[in-house]
């Protein structure tokens, strides 16, 4: 059951054109509020604020890391209420908002990225939408026109984003700077189910991808069945977690691999856009490009020579057609990895407001979810 935060009076009003408040009576537990927005497609539920996360971070001083393992075991239901069906759906895509306390540190908000299947490490769409939530909701304390920096940490790191502000209300497009990204591994053969022999890049842009051209799948990233293209993803992805090891410089939370993205194989620069698909944790499919993998892939494209510093590369989504632009700014080290800082450029719009209950007796309260 879903209304807008701000409906009307509870019953029937009496008055024309007034809506009732959803439900009638108040319902234990207490409604789940959100802003709902989108980038590229790919849409974000934003809870602005969650009592129970904000009381495990103040009573333990848990990390945005400590803070989604604890989230992860003894708060779930919160993500599968939100992210599965009855309230949403196969492709719904997440964002808590945190705030004060050690899971933020030094940035402006922390955020917890939630999915159908877990919580991710980072999500460059959900960056540029939080970007503007952030400003729109007051959470950066004294804006600056004509561009604001909002520094939002994620389980990987801090990110800045980079906001318009036009003194009242945020606008488009925005850009955000990554994390340290880097080649994990490139030209690496698996043996995929189904397939054959593949070469894959491993890149890592917060969190990380395989990628390769669908064209060694024997399809094509533009004109196959979006099924084929995701059940083929899909193997490759479980033949890279059972054939590669992952090492992440910092955390092994970190060290897992989220997902593969198909490719048209137009890697070497180009003016004209290049397009992928994203298939990520079960078999999910990104309505954007991918402000992640655009990260990753830009590091890779970088570490093969490919691309310069600052050379912008436009990025398709084969679902939707939104684009995303992307460039390397500047070379950095992680551990033992070159890595560089990446940015990412795309647009995040608002669609609604809502307000979610559950009632204790119903036995679907918490969502389902099926394939």
């Amino acid at each position: 059951m879903a209304a807008a935060a701000g409906a009307g009076g509870g019953g029937d009003s009496g008055e024309e054109g007034r809506a009732p408040r959803l439900p009638p009576r108040s319902v234990p537990p207490p409604p789940l509020h959100t802003v709902e927005m989108h980038t590229g497609g790919e849409p974000l539920r934003v809870v602005p604020r969650l009592e129970a996360a904000e009381a495990a971070v103040a009573a333990a001083g848990l990390s945005l890391l400590e803070l989604r393992r604890h989230m992860a075991a003894a708060q779930d239901h919160v993500r599968r209420a939100l992210m599965h069906e009855p309230r949403g759906h196969r492709g719904m895509y997440g964002a808590l908002v945190v705030r004060g306390g050690a899971a933020v540190g030094d940035a402006d908000l922390a955020a917890l990225f939630l999915h159908g299947a877990g919580y991710s490490a980072m999500c460059g769409h959900a960056v540029l939408a939080l970007g503007r939530f952030a400003l729109d909701y007051g959470l950066v304390a004294a804006p600056r026109r004509p561009e604001t920096a909002v520094r939002l940490r994620c389980p990987c790191g801090v990110v800045t984003a980079f906001v318009p502000w036009d003194g009242h209300r945020s606008g488009n497009p925005v850009r955000f700077h990554s994390v340290p990204a880097f080649a994990a591994a490139t030209d690496v053969p698996i043996d995929v189910p189904g397939h054959g022999k593949v070469v894959v890049d491993i890149g890592y842009g917060g969190t990380f991808y395989a990628f390769l051209s669908a064209e060694q799948l024997g399809l094509d990233v533009c004109s196959s069945k979006t099924r084929d293209l995701v059940s083929a993803a899909s193997a490759v992805t479980e033949a890279v977690k059972k054939q590669f090891q992952l090492h992440h410089p910092e955390s092994e939370d970190l060290a897992f691999l989220y997902g593969t993205i198909l490719t048209d194989g137009k890697d070497a620069f180009s003016e004209e856009p290049t397009t992928n698909i994203c298939v990520f944790a079960d078999e999910q499919v990104d309505r954007c490009p991918t402000g992640s993998g655009v990260t990753a892939r830009i590091a890779l494209q970088y570490h093969k020579g490919l691309i310069q510093l600052n050379q912008s590369r436009t990025f398709r989504s084969s679902t939707t057609g939104s684009l995303f632009t992307g460039k390397a700014v500047k070379e950095t080290k992680f551990g033992d990895y070159n890595a560089v800082v990446v940015e990412v450029s795309g647009e995040a719009f608002y669609t609604g407001t809502a307000t979610f209950t559950m009632e204790e007796e119903d036995p679907l309260k918490y969502g389902f979810f099926f394939k």
